[in-house]
């Protein structure tokens, strides 16, 4: 089964141009800890290509991995070179501030460049509702681009307002809502959280990085997270991904795209198609 992986990053630590604060020799990561100081190296597409050779990866989104930087075209355009070169990646979802009121001229600087695809705003505070954010939010209609969303469970009635408001725009919800906690009573508030947002019907869930705050996951620990997506968005709304090479700290990639067909598979052949390729050929336009 052909696979398009909806989460990848690449990153060139000796690229002047670019910049990546998570990166860094001092910084910490709040999930990840001391492991990411095994990421603190480059990754590059050819990287990527060389380690999925023969898994039938036939296509994959880049999400921003630049943060910090001055100028954030710079990584949309590093990325466009190496699909250029190499056809990875086909689509490429980059930053930008929404809340920056000069941020048309830059979302029209990003869509020059021919695999763009949407916008990941890691934004501060209340966001969701602030007029601000929602005016360079509403940018992304004109431009056709995918709104690529990290949204816990406590703010999903607020993202689901927020898709509501605005039903021209596909807004992807990335990780499962990046569930914290493994606890019964957490799984209960993440349930409920997922339902509402799935109400939008504009809504797409991005099932991935699942193991960011479950190291030792195994098939069975990330099964009932899984079907609860699928159950609440329906196998039509929802996209698998690896979050790779973030997750290679705790797998391999086939151990994980071979757990994703376990936990699917009493699913039909059309949905197990839809939900590894071809949701998102339709939702990135690859």
């Amino acid at each position: 089964m052909k696979f398009v992986d909806t989460h990848v990053h690449f990153w060139d630590l000796g690229n002047l141009d670019l910049h990546y604060s998570w990166l860094q020799p001092e910084s910490r990561h709040p999930q990840l800890g001391e492991r990411l100081e095994a990421l603190k190296k480059s990754y590059v597409v050819d990287d990527y290509i060389a380690e999925t050779r023969g898994l039938d990866v036939v296509k994959a989104v880049h999400v921003q991995a630049a943060l910090g930087i001055e100028d954030p075209v710079k990584e949309t355009e590093w990325l466009q070179a190496a699909a250029g070169r190499t056809g990875f990646p086909q689509a490429i979802v980059a930053y930008s501030n929404l809340r920056d009121p000069r941020v048309e001229e830059e979302l029209a600087r990003h869509c020059e460049l021919p695999n763009m695809r949407g916008i990941r705003d890691f934004s501060e505070g209340d966001y969701l509702v602030d007029p601000a954010f929602q005016r360079g939010y509403a940018l992304l209609e004109r431009f056709r681009l995918v709104s690529s969303m990290n949204v816990y469970w406590e703010d999903m009635p607020k993202a689901r307002a927020l898709a509501t408001k605005f039903p021209g725009i596909p807004m992807v919800l990335d990780h499962a809502g990046f569930p914290q906690e493994r606890t019964d009573e957490y799984f209960g508030n993440w349930q409920k959280g997922i339902r509402t947002l799935a109400e939008a019907e504009n809504v797409v869930c991005k099932i991935s990085g699942l193991g960011m705050c479950d190291f030792d996951w195994t098939v069975d620990s990330i099964r009932p997270w899984i079907l609860h997506c699928i159950e609440a968005f329906g196998p039509d709304r929802c996209i698998f991904a690896t979050n790779w090479p973030v997750d290679r700290l705790f797998s391999t990639y086939d151990t994980l795209i071979d757990a994703y067909k376990q936990i699917v598979g009493g699913f039909s052949e059309g949905e197990k198609i839809a939900m590894f390729s071809g949701n998102a050929e339709r939702l990135y336009r690859i």
